[in-house]
């Protein structure tokens, strides 16, 4: 069958979510990020670029040289990988190029709440929450950590220690306190856990 009657459905799947899954930028705004994210990024664009999509070029040319290419998994599989690679080089080149470097350790000391603050805080029912307010791409909620445009992160910026702030959630709005706001010491490597 002639490729001109075929889908190309891998093709169109890996062009969609060209953004790596990762919340667009809002607009007019910057594209925060602490020291440690930005190096964590910048390592991961360069690995991409200088080791794994080598290898996968190699590994795509040597399947291409073993025949018929519709039907050689190594080389089906070379390819998806190598569009994965090339679309995530993309992403990150542009996330960097736009990125506003901020290093949180300036706050040290301040207990009102800015971007890298860590924030301890009471929910109504007196429960006690923790997060660190990072960048869109480096925020891992896993690690108990929120983009600066989490409606969390929202209520919280620029509240003091002490402060009663409104959270407003699918669930209705509620009020929050400000127990405690941290920032990781100048010159220490790390974030504000």
């Amino acid at each position: 069958m002639s490729k001109a009657f075929t889908k190309e459905s891998d093709a169109d799947e890996d062009d969609d979510g060209a953004d790596g899954g990762l919340p667009p930028l809002p607009a007019g705004s910057k594209n925060y990020m602490t020291p440690q994210g930005y190096a964590r990024l910048r390592d991961e664009l360069l690995n991409l670029m200088d080791e794994e999509r080598p290898k996968v070029v190699e590994a795509v040319h040597w399947a291409a040289k073993n025949g018929d290419r519709s039907e050689n998994g190594d080389y089906l599989y070379g390819k998806k990988r190598l569009r994965e690679i090339d679309r995530r080089i993309r992403f990150l080149t542009m996330r960097l190029e736009v990125a506003e470097v901020t290093d949180p350790s300036v706050h040290h000391g301040n207990d009102q709440v800015f971007f890298g603050a860590t924030v301890e805080y009471a929910d109504p029912a007196g429960e006690e929450h923790s997060v660190t307010i990072l960048g869109i791409d480096e925020a891992q909620s896993q690690h108990a950590q929120v983009s600066w445009i989490s409606p969390i992160a929202r209520a919280l910026l620029k509240a003091r220690e002490g402060d009663v702030v409104k959270l407003v959630t699918p669930r209705g709005a509620q009020e929050i306190e400000v127990l405690s706001v941290r920032y990781p010491a100048p010159g220490v490597v790390g974030s504000a856990e």
